[in-house]
């Protein structure tokens, strides 16, 4: 699929000639991006609007249409995320539409900044987190954490599977040697995930939930990790 750079977003700060006011500006991103994303599926806004019934959440296709064309006075949150859903792209990239706009605005008062700068600041993905962010970086670090343990697991098993099925002693012991490094992996990463599970419950927090075949060895109570540190969280 090719991309092509649109002009739907905020100007620049020195035009000031006619800067669109900030709320303006949020909506001409969306609307300009619905239309895109609607016509390079070569949906008519009545197909928008069937897809959006689709999903639950009508958006009747005059209400789409006044939007695109800039007359509508007002944009839900809930419309933005069905129409996101039904265009198969993230809501987030309605509003900050990566390539496809140079500039936009985060809030009013703001000089523009990249579209990345400000889809990485709507989603928290910014190093410089503060401490009310601890929960949201718990549970980022659990999700790495356990998606490691998986990884390491399935690499233990295919290297197992070889050093059983190996033609000769050399490839069978490389397979051990394989398989000995992704146990370890495996323990690093179970031993991660269980101070990240520490830490959410000393918050008063449930952690997120763990398939059947990761809880029993995660949850254990023979297993309860020392949570004084934080650590390589």
């Amino acid at each position: 699929m090719t991309q092509r750079r649109s002009h739907h977003g905020p100007k620049k700060a020195n035009d000031e000639d006619d800067v669109p006011e900030w709320v303006d500006q949020v909506m001409s991103t969306v609307a300009g991006e619905v239309r895109r994303r609607r016509k390079e599926l070569g949906w008519s806004a009545q197909d928008l609007a069937d897809k959006c019934e689709e999903i639950g959440h009508p958006i009747p296709r005059n209400v789409i249409a006044n939007m695109e064309s800039g007359r509508r006075s007002n944009l839900p949150l809930v419309d933005v995320m069905v129409m996101a859903e039904a265009l198969n792209t993230p809501p987030i990239c309605l509003l900050y539409p990566v390539g496809y706009v140079e500039d936009v605005q985060r809030l009013p008062l703001q000089h523009p900044t990249t579209a990345l700068d400000a889809l990485r600041w709507f989603t928290g993905e910014e190093t410089d987190l503060g401490a009310d962010d601890d929960m949201l970086r718990y549970f980022r670090a659990h999700h790495a954490a356990e998606d490691q343990l998986r990884k390491a697991r399935r690499d233990e098993d295919y290297a197992r599977y070889h050093a059983e099925t190996a033609p000769n002693a050399d490839r069978k012991a490389e397979a051990l040697r394989s398989q000995a490094r992704a146990a370890e992996a495996a323990d690093a990463a179970a031993s991660r995930l269980r101070r990240v599970r520490a830490f959410i419950r000393e918050e008063g927090v449930t952690p997120p939930s763990l398939w059947p075949d990761l809880a029993t060895a995660i949850d254990s109570s023979e297993s309860v990790p020392e949570i004084t540190e934080e650590n390589d969280l």
